[in-house]
């Protein structure tokens, strides 16, 4: 039996719809156990300010469907030093937590790892970032719902681009990766899609426009990766209308409606399995971790892996963009 009587949750970095479903199955799953639950408020920040309280399965009723975090989160540049981990875990001791679950990214697990390893206090992670870019998982929390969004939001753009004859640039989420870019270029039928892990060659997209867009479509729609290296939709725009300035060229940045809103079903059973997960691992004396699903089945990543490597977008679906935008 683990030795472990008291654990702690907190979410860290962007926020991602989810992570709520991923508290209560936390908080739950440590109370089915016979230990104690307590939330860390503000993240990394709040628990060197030692913000923690008790929680118990009522705290954590009615708030599965809910986005963002009740738990708060915030970025905490005084976690980032050895003396700030170091008040961290004073904080822990004093209050007797000699556990952590820790829902975020990869900035997230950093810190994670070195608090670990500093103060020897067992740590899991959840995977928790609408990007979906961590190595070592199949999905993250909130990427599922984060699609559904762009998706949404597309189909309504692909009306008016289709009244108007326009050739809208949709920007979207993802500073370093592709994933929801891609993901949703396929499901809304884009004629085309720019991410970071592809440099885009403006020429190769100046002669779609010319030979395969403009004989056959009066409109179309582009995703654009927030990251992407020319400069984002933006810039790109720009350059398509002064090469052709018969078109009529709009850009439509999406922003911060990505991470907000109801979760998916998928993300709610995703973080409810990765939550319970994560307490599991405790109990089994696992430490610096983080809980994963691939083909669908849990599994145990240590956080020096999934920070180190980086997770590729799928080729596939790639190509399948170009076979299905003529």
């Amino acid at each position: 039996m683990s030795k472990i009587q008291k654990i702690g949750v907190l979410t860290s970095g962007g926020d991602a719809p989810g992570m709520n479903a991923a508290i209560r199955a936390v908080v739950r799953s440590t109370i089915y156990n016979g230990r104690e639950a307590y939330g860390i408020y503000d993240g990394y920040e709040g628990l060197i300010n030692g913000n923690m309280v008790p929680m118990s399965s009522h705290d954590v009723s009615n708030i599965i469907q809910r986005g963002g975090t009740i738990l708060k989160t915030a970025r905490s540049a005084e976690f980032r030093t050895p003396e700030g981990r170091a008040k961290a875990y004073g904080q822990l001791k004093e209050k007797g937590v000699d556990a952590l679950v820790v829902i975020g990214g990869d900035g997230t697990f950093t810190g994670a790892r070195l608090l670990g390893q500093e103060h020897e206090i067992p740590i899991v992670g959840i995977p928790g970032t609408i990007d979906n870019d961590l190595f070592g998982t199949d999905y993250t929390i909130g990427y599922d719902t984060a699609v559904n969004t762009v998706v949404e939001a597309v189909d309504k753009i692909r009306d008016t681009a289709s009244a108007h004859n326009r050739l809208f640039f949709i920007e979207v989420m993802g500073r370093d990766a592709g994933f929801i870019a891609l993901r949703a270029a396929v499901a809304t039928g884009a004629e085309g899609v720019l991410v970071p892990e592809v440099e885009t060659d403006l020429e190769e997209l100046f002669a779609y426009l010319e030979n395969d867009y403009k004989p056959h479509k009066s409109s179309g729609i582009v995703i654009v990766a927030e990251g992407e290296k020319s400069g984002g939709a933006y810039t790109i725009a720009e350059k398509v209308s002064k090469r052709h300035p018969e078109y009529d060229v709009r850009v439509t940045v999406l922003g911060h409606i990505q991470r907000g809103g109801s979760p998916s079903g998928f993300d709610r059973v995703t973080a409810s399995r990765l939550g319970a997960a994560a307490v599991d691992a405790l109990m089994d004396d696992q430490k610096s971790i983080m809980v994963g699903i691939v083909n669908n089945e849990i599994v145990h990543v240590p956080f020096n892996r999934t920070i180190k490597y980086t997770k590729s977008l799928n080729q596939s679906l790639l190509n399948l963009i170009n076979v299905l935008s003529i």
